[in-house]
């Protein structure tokens, strides 16, 4: 069909649609404001089909629409559709990442320093082994203790002198072969010494040790030097597992990361926490070679609490700042003791009734009664005893606190009862439930390091766990440098930002990564005086407010633009009950502001709430002036679309709340900058966007395509009057292990919904992962150079790297495209998977870098892409839209990652799929909400 607009052929015939408020550049400029010139040419054809694998293949030439269930990828469709989990691509080998279309050029030369240490390639011919112990224990600290004692009886009878290196579980690996393929050992661990006198309980097991594979450290070499396509995973897996062994038996292990309270000051976090420092290590293929990444560990983000601790505190004590009351002579209240028995499940506690003999326990609950009121059989013949009369009489031991309960350990149809007094918490436990706000503040406080420092910490940490002395690193021949990487970089210049004609300041260039809004225009009376409500009656009191407002402006055929809410500054569940309403019943987004924050009177708090408000109403702060003189290639040539895409998953402990997806992308061209959003629920932990495409069957209609990207495509059409002819999809949140999977499935959704709209329609696409969650740091290389540096002491903000600590051969970069504000930046790693759109370097590092000066809520260029940034805001706004449960999960933190609105902690919400039941969806966003930024 012909479709409005600009006449191109398009899959819609709305007429484009333009911003209310546009602070930018104005309001409903039309084609001649634009300088648009002839239609654009009908997009070309989707890439070399040959590069494809065959589903994706299939996809691009049999553009019709699909049948009436979506099309699951590879075989494992059927255990999928079984599960209810959507289908996963498994045919990673029928497709190969872009390679470096050349190293770029653009920007100011300069040399930074990155925490990576290089590695010398072994050349120890390396044999794998399968290890079988018997009886099955899942304790990695139990195999290790297994053989280690193996190591230590038969190294030389028996190992022919090696010194294998063991991760925990089934593998093990050695320098040369054993003296045999095959053989069987028995193995005694004793129990520690309790300081009873009594004999050590004994453990029997039984190691089988079996020859499997010899690792081909060849085809690494060959990688590393561009001469073979695939990383020899098996290969680094060798080397990481033995440059971990040292640390391993010193630290406390969790994933990559080591931690002990010998690294550093222990630092109180409040409710009975404490945080550990700790280091992160990972051996990496890199075009320098192989390279050591280190990096100190202390957590920056809540989504991380890895280095959260509980404190070794008696357990009363504990309780009493879990509570933070003094419970030393009172009894518990119910709402106490259900909080006391969700923090402790799970915990080991040692007894201190018995001098020197620390026997440990793990809690298993509470119990509901008082030590003083419980009792328990002694006998067959049914006589009871005490607690307090048994502890009395047993260990000489006089209960003091009886009206408190008792923990209660071991299994649950025959628990044991220990009085919380004699029982103090076993040092080393990490904490892995959510922290509140304060604790996330106070380790935010102990992570915040200027660079030089952390650059001086990571240094000092290479030499305290000294790798040339390491002797597993020895026995397999790895020698590593006890110096950062100097690493070659370049500092791309800020873009010029255009503002709205009517300020005094038309445009302005940042500086440094920021600037303000003094000069710029922004004004809009309110329809209503303010009023104030209950926080227990919010949705009766907007609801009414609204009605209020819409008899005023009704008769006039005017719509009402937003509400703003002043918040309490302890405002619990207020802001998301409030959002919930607003977007979800009313269909009207919202401004929160906290009270203390209102009564400042600063004006740039003022100016960066105009900032939001702009953008929520459908206007535009700024625009790339690149943009509308058409400058940027590869977007403003021909019409084109930028989409963000991001999965939040629920927190450890959240064990059954769905995943949220969003998905943001850009409503106008060439500028780039308003994006629309949507949300949806999926199942737990799938990091797959599953909503990206769908087909359902309408009983009258058939089958019926929709999805996430096909309706974002349909908004494109019908706000710009243009069908995109490009596809820039940055997508946040997956690990290197997810890259196959995410690329195909999801490459696969975005071809399908452009296939459903139009018959061979399917625009180019260049599909890039956005990652945060990575260990490398950049550093000034000479920190007494201040033109080289930022007021943080940080790299300068456009600092780019593609050499050296980059991938040997693909299409990936850092841009640390912010200033640092406290502590050391961490710069966003940018890697192509999918490129059809053939992007130079120079090109999308530009790119990259330029958008991030178009983040709508603040006067500076923020650290990742903000497409992706307002994918990561909306998913977690969509947390608010579910329906209230009752978790395990303790407190949550308000505001995605630390910048939430209000200052008090979020009641946790989440729809819960028991036994592999569908996700329930989340409610609808009304269309006038979706069309805008009410993320921001």
């Amino acid at each position: 069909q012909q479709g409005g607009g600009r006449g191109t052929q398009g899959f819609t015939a709305a007429p484009p649609q333009h911003p209310r408020h546009d602070a930018a550049a104005g309001r409903g400029r039309g084609r001649a404001a634009r300088g648009d010139g002839p239609s654009s040419p009908a997009p070309a054809a989707a890439g070399p089909l040959g590069r494809l694998p065959p589903e994706l293949r299939q996809a691009m030439e049999d553009p019709s629409p699909p049948p009436a269930q979506p099309v699951p990828v590879p075989a494992q469709a059927e255990a999928a559709a079984a599960t209810g989990q959507a289908a996963i691509p498994a045919s990673s080998k029928a497709i190969r990442f872009p390679l470096r279309p050349g190293k770029g050029s653009a920007g100011t030369r300069c040399l930074v320093k990155a925490n990576h240490f290089i590695a010398q390639l072994p050349d120890k011919d390396l044999h794998h082994y399968h290890v079988s112990i018997t009886p099955e224990v899942t304790s990695r600290v139990v195999n290790r203790a297994v053989i280690h004692e193996l190591v230590n009886l038969h190294r030389a009878a028996y190992l022919g002198g090696r010194l294998p290196a063991y991760d925990g579980r089934k593998s093990l690996y050695t320098a040369g072969p054993l003296p045999f393929a095959s053989k069987e050992f028995q193995i005694t661990l004793l129990d520690d010494d309790d300081g009873s006198g009594a004999q050590r309980r004994q453990r029997n097991f039984k190691v089988v040790i079996k020859f499997a594979a010899r690792a081909d450290l060849h085809r690494l070499g060959m990688f590393l030097a561009g001469r073979h396509a695939e990383a020899p995973q098996e290969a680094l897996q060798v080397l990481d597992i033995v440059l971990r062994e040292l640390p391993s038996a010193r630290y406390a292990p969790f994933g990559r990361s080591f931690f002990s309270p010998d690294l550093g000051r222990r630092q109180p976090l409040g409710d009975g926490l404490e945080s550990w420092r700790g280091f992160y290590q990972s051996i990496r293929p890199t075009q320098m070679g192989l390279s050591l990444n280190i990096g100190k560990t202390i957590s920056p983000s809540y989504h991380m609490s890895a280095t959260a601790f509980i404190e070794p505190l008696p357990v009363i004590d504990y309780a009493a700042q879990l509570l933070r009351s003094d419970i030393h002579s009172r009894p518990l209240s119910d709402a106490e003791r259900v909080k006391i028995k969700k923090a402790l499940r799970g915990v080991k506690v040692e007894v201190t009734h018995r001098g020197n003999m620390r026997r440990k326990y793990r809690i298993s609950g509470l119990t509901t009664q008082a030590t003083r009121e419980l009792t328990f059989p002694v006998d067959e013949g049914g006589t009871v005893k005490s607690v307090v009369q048994y502890f009395q009489e047993t260990y000489g031991f006089a209960i003091q606190h009886t009206y408190l309960p008792c923990l209660q350990v071991g299994n649950q149809q025959r628990p044991n009862y220990l009085p919380m007094e004699v029982c103090k918490i076993v040092e080393g436990q990490r904490y892995s439930k959510r922290l509140n706000q304060n604790q996330i503040r106070a380790l935010l406080d102990e992570t915040c390091q200027y660079p030089r420092d952390r650059e001086r910490d990571i240094t000092q940490m290479v030499k305290h766990n000294a790798y040339q002395e390491d002797p597993y690193a020895k026995e397999f021949g790895i020698k590593i440098s006890d110096r950062l990487a100097s690493v070659d970089a370049r500092i791309l210049p800020a873009p010029r930002l255009k503002y709205n004609e009517t300020g005094r300041e038309k445009d302005c260039l940042p500086r440094v990564g920021q600037w303000n809004m003094m000069n710029k225009d922004f004004a809009l009376e309110p329809v209503l005086p303010p009023m104030s409500a209950r926080p227990d009656q919010v949705e009766r009191a907007l609801k009414a407010r609204y009605h209020e407002a819409m008899n005023i402006l009704g008769p006039q055929r005017r719509e009402l633009d937003l509400l703003i809410g002043i918040l309490p500054d302890n405002n619990g569940s207020l802001y998301g009950d409030l959002k919930r309403v607003c977007e979800i019943d009313l269909g009207i987004v919202s401004q929160c502001c906290c009270t203390k924050q209102v009564f400042k009177l600063n004006k740039q708090i003022y100016a960066n709430i105009a900032l939001k408000i702009n953008v929520k109403v459908g206007g535009r702060n700024t625009v790339l002036v690149d943009a509308l003189s058409r400058r940027i290639p590869l977007v403003t040539d021909r019409p084109t679309i930028i989409f963000g895409a991001d999965v939040t998953h629920p927190h450890p402990g959240e064990d059954s709340s769905p995943s949220i997806a969003a998905v943001v992308a850009s409503q106008d061209w060439p500028e780039v900058t308003r994006y629309a959003g949507l949300v949806s629920a999926q199942a737990h932990r799938q990091e797959l966007i599953e909503d990206l495409y769908k087909v359902r069957q309408d009983p009258q209609k058939g089958p019926v395509s929709s999805g996430m990207i096909r309706e974002l495509l349909i908004s494109f059409k019908k706000s710009t009057g243009e069908k995109p002819q490009r596809i820039i999809f940055y997508r946040d949140g997956v690990s290197e292990g997810q890259f196959y999977q995410v690329l195909l499935f999801e490459l696969n959704a975005i071809r399908k919904a452009c296939a459903s709209l139009e018959a061979n329609y399917q625009p180019q696409v260049t599909f890039i992962v956005v990652q945060k969650r990575h260990h490398t740091r950049l550093f000034a290389h000479n920190h007494n150079d201040k033109n080289s540096m930022d007021r943080s002491g940080n790299i300068l903000p456009g600092t780019v790297v593609d050499t050296k600590i980059c991938h040997p051969t693909e299409f990936d970069f850092y841009l640390c495209s912010h200033a640092g504000i406290k502590g050391t930046s961490r710069p966003a790693h940018y890697h192509v998977l999918w490129d059809e759109n053939n992007f130079t370097a120079d090109g999308l590092q530009t790119l990259t870098n330029n958008l991030c000066y178009t983040y709508a809520r603040c006067t500076r260029s923020v650290s990742i892409v903000p497409p992706a940034y307002y994918a990561h805001l909306a998913a977690f706004r969509a947390r608010f839209y579910m329906e209230p449960e009752s978790s395990d999960s303790g407190s949550m933190a308000s505001g995605p990652g630390g910048r939430g609105p209000t200052s008090g902690s979020s009641a946790s919400r989440g729809t819960r799929a028991p036994g592999g039941a569908a996700v329930k969806p989340l409610p609808a966003l009304k269309d006038n909400v979706k069309n805008v930024m009410f993320y921001c």
